[in-house]
């Protein structure tokens, strides 16, 4: 009479358990989750450097040159500083205020909360392809990514040099 009575309670935490699992199957919300932006995007964790690089494109400008749009932030109390910019082995002229990204304030290349911006004079690169993007670091070092180079329209229509 006891083993009959493990054996159901068995049976119905095996059953519950099955009933608990994911029924949504292949089409869950949480799998068909996509990146908002067509930017590049890569981390840097290590001992020293805790940034996030968010949403890197460049716009393409009429005259050859290309705009930087992006948001790097630190989440490391120990401050980092930019040093520089390439994109294809350019280098980018960077305007700011400071070089310096400290905690939670991110640095901004672009838009409403713009407190930078890069410029790559004569790039001459089409809307559509993917250029080499690299970062220079005074902690972090040197961090490179793939980023696409849109039109200047739509979104990115006042994003000018």
């Amino acid at each position: 009479m006891q083993l009959r009575k493990v054996a159901i309670g068995l049976i119905v935490i095996a059953s519950l358990s099955t009933l608990t699992a994911c029924g949504a199957g292949e089409n869950a919300a949480a799998r068909n989750i996509t990146k908002v932006t067509d930017g590049a995007e890569t981390t840097v964790m290590t001992d020293t450097s805790a940034l996030k690089l968010r949403g890197f494109l460049l716009v393409a400008q009429p005259d050859g040159s290309a705009v930087l749009v992006g948001t790097i932030i630190n989440s490391n109390s120990t401050p980092d500083s930019l040093l520089g910019i390439s994109v294809n082995n350019v280098l980018a002229t960077v305007t700011s205020a400071t070089n310096v990204i400290s905690e939670n304030i991110p640095m901004i290349f672009e838009g409403d909360s713009a407190n930078a911006k890069a410029v790559i004079p004569g790039l001459g690169v089409k809307a559509g392809n993917t250029v080499e993007l690299s970062f220079f670091f005074n902690t972090a070092g040197v961090v490179t990514v793939k980023a696409i180079v849109r039109d200047q329209r739509d979104t990115y229509a006042g994003v000018t040099a």
